[in-house]
């Protein structure tokens, strides 16, 4: 993976049309990635730091990878196709037999789920980061706007 590509972390993530918006980006851009409800709800669950009673998919994968001695070095979204995102999961494997190091390829949104769950690294591939739209003043306004109805809205509150 190259070293060019570009660190991002949801900055928000909102319920949209057919399921949810994942803002991601860093302190130049800001970038929208629509997931389904449910992988929304994980994001948002993960970010709040909520606890499942019972391990939910994601974490049983975490579960797996440390019971093989695999570890998540980071994610990239690497490409961008009529607004469908692809990214790639980098794998970590050091035992008996040796290192190894595996790419899966996998949806954007279970690859931002492992990597918040792990800790590890979002990145965007510059070629993605520069076709995709800024959505930095959206997100902005969204957060405004939410901030003030929390807060009573009526300014004087």
């Amino acid at each position: 993976m190259s070293s060019d590509n570009i660190e991002v972390s949801v900055r928000g993530v909102m319920p949209a049309a057919n399921g949810c918006a994942v803002f991601l980006g860093n302190a130049s851009k800001t970038f929208v990635i629509y997931v389904d409800h449910s992988v929304g709800n994980v994001i948002q669950m993960t970010l709040d730091g909520v606890k499942k009673e019972r391990p939910l998919t994601h974490e049983l994968m975490g579960q797996i990878f440390l019971g093989l001695g695999v570890e998540l070095k980071q994610v990239l979204i690497n490409d961008v196709d009529q607004g469908t995102f692809f990214a790639r999961i980098l794998l970590h494997m050091n035992n008996e037999l040796g290192q190894k190091i595996i790419e899966i390829d996998a949806r954007p949104s279970d690859s931002m789920v492992l990597a918040l769950r792990q800790q590890r690294p979002i990145l965007v591939a510059p070629r993605v980061f520069d076709r995709v739209e800024d959505m930095t003043e959206i997100l902005e306004r969204v957060l405004r706007q939410r901030e003030e109805e929390s807060s009573g809205g009526d300014g004087n509150g």
